[in-house]
């Protein structure tokens, strides 16, 4: 049984996400509140495996809130959040502050039915996730060296990284330490809805990185050095047209019931990039970016997962490793040297590990 702690200052709201969750036998509500303080008070009173938290209320809003219980009381934390552009940054400074993730507040009742499924989903992914879930979040701050290398490349080279639930916390541990002067352009897909919080993700990557950071543009050109972040809702596509490589974003339909998907701009890399791949998947639920990767790898490219000790949700990760497509599995803390290492290998010519 999954006893869940449902936050919210509306009672309407508190009463629609009971209803939600009515439904499913395996998640117990065991109360609710209606501000941060009163969170707090009931996490420790309750004992709740997971809560549900909303970000905007009053006394104490849901970050404080947050980020108290995760110093405190440590429980896995989904925040309920709208994404207008206020929003998207309140979600993002609350995954940084410690939640493990979000789901977008329905704006239509057309949208009900998808938050709910979204909201048991993660429910239950969280709940049966690694049991070191909140060690990790708490290793958040976590900050390593970026890696150097002298690089001699000739050529186009690319770097995917694939990320879904727990993947801004461990995009914060991958992209600043990769250094400014890499000779490859970076393709992050991270899963996330239609909205700002992607152009607020790429804004505090870049703040953190040498590398620039930015979400991508339809048919812009592109260039080594940047990191180009999906678009949420939208597939990101990489296609070269007249020796000239641009970015494709592209509104379509999702694929393994996500956009963007990892598959897509995996694909479409390997249209471009040949055997120049270097490929990690990071964290989340689902199969997206087994079939992509297992392509690159096939193509001569190179794959790394998250290895499951060091991963939010092992999802994805698992997927890629069960279809065969990951050349090796590296803790979360040692992905920015092995992609380093790999690109060095494929574009300057050197054995492995030679940094």
């Amino acid at each position: 049984m999954i006893r869940t702690l449902i936050v919210d200052d509306s009672a309407f709201m508190r009463v629609a996400i009971r209803s939600m969750l009515a439904n499913s036998p395996d998640i117990k509500i065991v109360g609710d509140a209606c501000n941060g303080m009163e969170a707090v008070e009931k996490a420790g009173k309750l004992h709740p495996d997971i809560i549900i938290m909303d970000v905007n209320m009053p006394v104490m809003d849901g970050l404080t809130a947050a980020k108290t219980i995760m110093d405190t009381n440590p429980i896995p934390i989904i925040m309920f959040s709208t994404l207008t552009s206020e929003g998207s940054k309140e979600a993002l400074e609350a995954l940084h502050l410690g939640a493990i993730d979000f789901v977008k507040k329905s704006e239509s009742h057309h949208e009900v039915n998808q938050v709910e499924s979204e909201l048991i989903d993660k429910i239950r992914s969280i709940n049966r996730s690694n049991p070191h879930i909140l060690r990790l979040m708490n290793m958040r701050k976590f900050k390593g060296e970026v890696v150097r290398r002298n690089w001699k490349c000739s050529g186009d080279f690319g770097i995917l990284i694939g990320s879904s639930t727990g993947g801004p916390s461990s995009l914060e541990q991958v992209i600043p330490r990769l250094p400014g002067d890499l000779p490859a352009a970076v393709f992050v897909v991270q899963h996330m809805p239609e909205g700002n919080f992607c152009g607020q993700l790429a804004e505090r990557l870049n703040f953190l990185s040498e590398l620039e950071v930015k979400e991508a543009i339809n048919n812009e050109k592109i260039k080594n050095g940047v990191v180009y972040l999906a678009p949420g809702g939208y597939h990101m596509q990489v296609r070269k047209a007249l020796d000239v490589t641009r970015i494709k974003v592209i509104k379509g339909q999702p694929v393994h019931a996500v956009m963007p998907a990892i598959d897509v701009t995996a694909e479409s890399m390997l249209n471009v990039y040949g055997k120049n791949i270097v490929a990690t998947i990071l964290t989340g639920m689902g199969i997206d970016g087994a079939s992509g990767l297992k392509m690159i790898k096939e193509g001569g490219g190179f794959t790394i997962a998250c290895s499951e000790d060091t991963c939010v949700i092992f999802g994805m990760p698992k997927a890629a490793i069960e279809n065969e497509a990951i050349d090796i599995v590296k803790p979360l803390f040692q992905i920015p040297e092995e992609i380093v290492s790999r690109l060095g290998v494929k574009c300057n010519g050197e054995r492995y590990g030679s940094l």
